[in-house]
């Protein structure tokens, strides 16, 4: 138990040791690299002060400030047309994002279109359905017709032959003639023609609603056949429309993509540009860094850096600003 405590403590005062001496070896590094700046500072400020004790130290100064300022005029130019491009490009999303928009809308109409399509072609199917059951049901009731009119005509001829075998009987006696019996066959002749007529009557309302039926059926199988066609001619004219939106949204994210290619190659080319002048750059990090730093606005100018810059030409790569020592002094 004790070695086992021992070794846990050995271990933690190791990494503390190892945490020290990396901590002191960046301490170490820290203060070389503030003793060099130090340095460096020094030699800077003391040609400063040499250079403003020349009489070509006025000239100097001319000349890099125009160079600043021509660096700051192309600045504020590329940053002018960086903003007219993020507006292009604003109105380019503004414009896909509409054309997207009709997109989906014509997607949903054309699924609607779909549809009522579906729904017409259920229609026209249940038509011809409807339109076959009331041909079997015609034909039906045709053989039904034709079965009573032969069950009719079958009883008509064996009513005519017991009449004529009847009136043969009626002859063949001389007694006077049975009242009833002309009468029963009178009675029977009437209700069957009744029943006949009412046979006729049932089977002509039968086959007038049948007909108003077929005509119905008829009426809306034609009706659906132009909605059928309508709603086809609808989606053509959809389906052409879409196409065309298509295309256009294709030109418009190529003209959007070519339009971004261009303005980060003239980026590219102005940072190029920027980075091989012989002047000071006090800002880094990109064109929004440099909108920072003005403050805010398109066409104003960055004020006078202070701090560490490079500068190129005055016989040292890095140190202070020089131009911060001219307008201190």
């Amino acid at each position: 138990m004790l070695s086992t405590e021992s070794f846990v403590g050995a271990r933690a005062l190791g990494e503390e040791s190892l945490q020290m001496w990396d901590l002191n070896k960046r301490l170490e590094a820290y203060l070389a690299r503030v003793k060099f700046l130090e340095e460096e500072n020094e030699v800077l400020r003391a040609e400063i002060q040499s250079a403003k004790g020349s009489p070509t130290g006025d000239s100097w100064r001319a000349k890099y400030e125009e160079e600043l300022r021509a660096l700051r005029d192309a600045l504020d130019h590329a940053f002018r047309e960086k903003c007219t491009a993020e507006l292009a490009r604003d109105n380019l999303y503004e414009e896909v994002q509409q054309v997207k928009s009709r997109c989906q809308k014509e997607q949903a109409a054309r699924e609607e279109a779909k549809k009522q399509l579906s729904l017409s072609r259920k229609e026209l199917e249940e038509e011809r359905r409807a339109q076959i059951w009331l041909k079997e049901r015609a034909v039906q009731l045709e053989k039904e017709v034709e079965a009573l009119l032969e069950v009719h005509e079958e009883e008509k001829a064996g009513l005519d032959q017991e009449i004529a075998s009847f009136s043969q009987s009626l002859e063949s006696f001389r007694c006077a003639p049975v009242a009833f019996q002309p009468v029963e066959v009178e009675d029977y002749s009437k209700r069957l023609s009744e029943i006949w007529k009412g046979a006729v009557e049932t089977y002509k309302t039968e086959v007038s609603q049948l007909e108003a039926s077929l005509c119905q059926a008829k009426e809306n199988l034609w009706k659906a056949v132009e909605d059928n066609q309508q709603s086809q001619l609808q989606l053509q004219h959809l389906e052409k429309d879409l196409a065309g939106l298509k295309a256009r949204k294709e030109m418009l994210e190529e003209s959007l993509a070519r339009q971004w290619q261009e303005q980060r190659g003239e980026a590219e080319k102005f940072q190029v540009g920027e980075g091989g002048g012989e002047a000071l750059v006090p800002w880094g990090g990109g064109e929004r860094d440099a909108v920072g730093a003005w403050g805010g606005g398109c066409s104003g100018h960055p004020p006078p850096a202070k701090g560490r810059g490079r500068w190129i030409g005055g016989g040292k790569t890095e140190g202070a600003n020089p131009r911060a020592g001219m307008d201190g002094g």
